[in-house]
């Protein structure tokens, strides 16, 4: 999903995408499309919107990363689901894998997530540490099952952008509240409904929220 318009990250995302802006040096985009192709992925479809022909400039049909991309383009900023229903219709096919463009992993964790994933019916990725406010949901964890997505400040558990849709959940991205219509609400769904969702633990990710971050990721001799 690389269609957002990264309004935190203004005014940078006025002139440029979020999903192509640099952590270490690198467009976080190339980072995470070389790191699917590594956990044995082959076809991407990005879902491009705000400024879409820069992403789509740089990506190209993929190969350069070893896949083969296609591209379906959101014409209106609906949410994540919103967006993952137009990638179906577009050509991609469940399961899938499903991420943000604007988030690096550490090296290994989506081959970890497809590992710890299996065959349930879907599959939430986490990383330990309590989510901050007005950030990404918390979730809790039960014998390798999701139980339950929280709210920020009940949690120990931050859910990240990253996400494991298998068939069966394919039909509850239809008739959800919104817009914006939010992926998560198609997981707190199939939770409801006794599906099994995993929780996969990965390490820590980087993200870029604010123009500072920029900084930060790239030039590390100026954090403290």
């Amino acid at each position: 999903m690389a269609a957002g318009e990264g309004i935190r990250m203004r005014p940078l995302t006025e002139r440029w995408p979020k999903s192509i802006l640099p952590v270490d040096g690198r467009p976080v985009i190339a980072t995470l499309l070389r790191e699917l192709r590594a956990a044995g992925i082959e076809r991407a479809t990005i879902v491009t919107g705000h400024l879409a022909e820069q992403v789509e400039a740089l990506v190209g049909d993929g190969s350069g990363f070893g896949l083969a991309v296609s591209y379906v383009r959101q014409p209106r900023a609906d949410g994540s689901a919103d967006a993952v229903r137009l990638a179906l219709q577009g050509g991609a096919n469940a399961p899938a894998v499903v991420t943000g463009a604007d988030t690096v992993f550490a090296p290994g964790s989506i081959a970890t997530f497809l590992a710890g994933w299996g065959n349930a019916a879907g599959a939430l990725a986490a990383r330990t540490g309590q989510p901050s406010s007005g950030g990404k949901p918390g979730i809790r964890i039960a014998d390798g099952r999701v139980v339950q997505v929280v709210d920020w400040n009940t949690s120990e558990l931050t859910s990240v952008p990253l996400w494991g849709l298998g068939l069966e959940l394919v039909p509850l991205l239809n008739g959800l509240s919104g817009p914006p219509f939010e992926f998560k609400d198609a997981y707190e769904r199939a939770i409801e409904r006794g599906l099994e969702v995993r929780g996969v633990l990965v390490a820590g990710t980087r993200d870029l929220t604010h123009p500072v971050d920029l900084v930060q990721e790239n030039f590390p001799y100026l954090t403290p």
